[in-house]
C-alpha cells in the first residue's frame, strides 16, 4: 500500500505536470499563431461548428457568454472571425472564421483547453464526480472557492449532480 507521503508528493508532481503542460501548450499556440490558448481553442470550435451563436460558443467552451465575447471582440479586431445577422432571425448574431482565421488554423497545434473537455468528455460519470471532488477538495486547502474561475474552464450556468467518489 502507498504511503501517505507517496500520495501527497505524486499529487503535488501531477499537478505540477497539468500546470506545466497548459503553459506549454499555450505558450506554443501563442509562437506559431500569436494567439492565447483561449483564442485558438474559440477557433477551432469554430472551424468545426459556425456559423455558431455566442450562447452556442460559450457552452462548448465551458465558459460564460461574457467571458467569449471579450475573446470574440480580440479575434474580430485581428480579422479572425466574423460576426453576422442571422438570415432567419435578425435578433441573432453569428460568429464565422474568416478566410485568415482558417489559414491560421491550418498551421496551429492543438490547445489544451480543448484537450482538457475532450478527454473529460468521454469520462464516466463516477470517474468525473470523483475528479471534481477532487479539485473541490483542493480548491478548499488553498481556500480559494470565492474566487471567480479564469478563462481555462468554468462549470458556471450547469448544474450540480453531487455524487460521491
Amino acid at each position: 500500500m502507498m504511503s501517505k507521503r507517496k500520495k501527497v508528493a505524486d499529487i503535488i508532481d501531477n499537478i505540477r505536470r497539468v500546470f506545466q503542460a497548459v503553459h506549454e501548450y499555450s505558450k506554443k499556440a501563442e509562437k506559431k499563431t500569436g494567439l492565447t490558448g483561449p483564442q485558438l481553442w474559440a477557433m477551432k470550435i469554430l472551424a468545426d461548428t459556425a456559423p455558431i451563436k455566442v450562447s452556442q460558443l460559450a457552452k462548448s467552451m465551458y465558459l460564460h457568454p461574457a467571458t467569449v465575447v471579450g475573446i470574440l471582440d480580440r479575434l474580430e479586431v485581428k480579422g479572425l472571425i466574423a460576426r453576422t445577422r442571422s438570415k432567419g432571425d435578425r435578433r441573432v448574431v453569428e460568429i464565422d472564421l474568416t478566410n485568415l482565421g482558417r489559414e491560421i488554423l491550418e498551421r496551429a497545434p492543438e490547445v489544451a483547453q480543448g484537450l482538457l473537455v475532450a478527454g473529460l468528455e468521454t469520462l464516466p460519470n463516477k470517474d468525473l464526480v470523483c475528479i471534481a471532488d477532487g479539485l473541490s477538495q483542493l480548491v478548499k486547502i488553498l481556500g480559494v472557492q470565492e474566487i471567480p474561475p479564469g478563462l481555462l474552464l468554468t462549470t458556471e450556468g450547469h448544474e450540480s449532480n453531487r455524487e460521491s467518489c
